[in-house]
């Protein structure tokens, strides 16, 4: 018998986040997903009267195919993919790889190679299409976060099935800001960041484009960021932990990367010309996340956090940067991560993760839960 908490969670993207019409066409791509939670998308899509278009992938597979892949090869998924892409309306990924460092020995000029040659996939499904990605919870996702499997997959099912529609009004006062403000200015243990955000605007994500969510992003006008920040949540960037890295910035540009494994840490950062400017600023508040787990999909959007990122910038908030690479790093500011402050041009918007104004305290996790 199925779980009960599939068709809930099927409900939720296909009806709420996708929002998916009748006669509607959609791809669901399933990367080490049960069949149970498949069948439930399909069952979903075709009661909205929609048209399911399933895709069953493999993590270890996929690892093979990169390994030795060449331009020819990713050429060839390329325009398959595009062209296939080009004929629908919406897009969900369920991915649920056992081992989130499958791709690590997967050498890093074919990684680049192949992401840089398909990013026209990743751009029109993400500027041209609705779209939900979520991951699956795995033993090794619960031994990530410290729990057991069990106790994983209860919190899985609680933050994913949340109450979007409640967060996505308390975003608005949040967005309102950081879309009329200028001059940001991070502060933090080793953090000593400030840049522009005029004229870029700012996109609330309340759960129609990623399964869990809870953040308001923007983005750096490309030259203005100048001064250091220091990380405090491992990442993991095409199958390798990085942990403690501090970026120095000089007129937007990443002039120095430390941190472990240094030397693949500026690889990535050379992948192209775009890799070393910033593509989104984003300020993290989902009530639910509050510890790292080295999964992006969760870790952005912990209570108190901030992420800033290196490379591709969304279309949404563009500042022009291009690249191949999007690495969102993870700031935590709460006390117990060493705290640190947010200012929007003369004013403190949050300190220590809480945010302060007024209109603002609606995120706080207090008023979320």
């Amino acid at each position: 018998m199925a779980d009960p908490r599939y068709s809930r969670l099927a409900d939720l993207l296909i009806n709420y986040s996708c929002e998916l019409r009748k006669g509607e066409k959609i791809l669901l791509d399933l990367v080490d997903a049960p069949d149970e939670m498949g069948v439930a998308l399909v069952r979903a899509t075709r009661a909205a009267g929609a048209v399911p278009i399933v895709e069953v992938r493999h993590s270890r597979l996929i690892r093979e195919a990169m390994r030795d892949t060449n331009a020819t090869h990713a050429s060839l998924v390329r325009d398959l993919e595009l062209a296939r892409m080009r004929r629908m309306n919406a897009y969900i990924a369920v991915r649920g790889a056992h081992n989130a460092s499958e791709s690590s020995d997967v050498p890093g000029d074919r990684l680049q190679l192949y992401s840089r040659i398909l990013r026209p996939v990743l751009n029109y499904r993400v500027n041209r299409t609705k779209w939900c990605v979520l991951r699956w919870p795995t033993p090794s996702m619960a031994q990530a976060a410290n729990m057991s499997t069990e106790a994983f997959e209860d919190f899985y099912f609680d933050v994913c099935t949340m109450d979007y529609r409640r967060m996505a009004r308390a975003m608005v006062p949040l967005t309102r800001r950081m879309s009329r403000a200028d001059q940001v200015h991070l502060k933090g243990p080793g953090t000593d960041l400030r840049f522009s955000i005029k004229g870029i605007g700012a996109k609330p994500c309340e759960g129609t484009r990623n399964i869990p969510d809870g953040e308001v992003f923007s983005c750096p006008v490309r030259n203005s960021v100048q001064g250091t920040i220091q990380f405090n949540t491992p990442t993991l960037y095409a199958g390798t932990k990085f942990e403690n890295i501090r970026l120095e910035f000089r007129d937007g540009r990443i002039v120095k990367a430390t941190g472990s494994n240094e030397k693949k840490l500026n690889e990535i950062l050379d992948t192209d010309a775009g890799a070393r400017y910033i593509g989104e600023f984003s300020l993290g508040f989902n009530p639910h996340i509050l510890h790292p787990m080295c999964d992006i999909l969760f870790d952005e959007k912990i209570a108190g956090s901030l992420h800033f990122t290196p490379g591709q910038a969304y279309e949404d908030c563009d500042n022009g940067n291009r690249s191949a690479v999007h690495w969102d790093m993870v700031l935590i500011q709460r006390p117990e991560c060493g705290g640190g402050e947010v200012w929007f041009d003369d004013e403190c918007i949050r300190r220590d993760g809480r945010f302060l104004p007024k209109d603002l305290r609606g995120l706080n996790p207090e008023n979320l839960k």
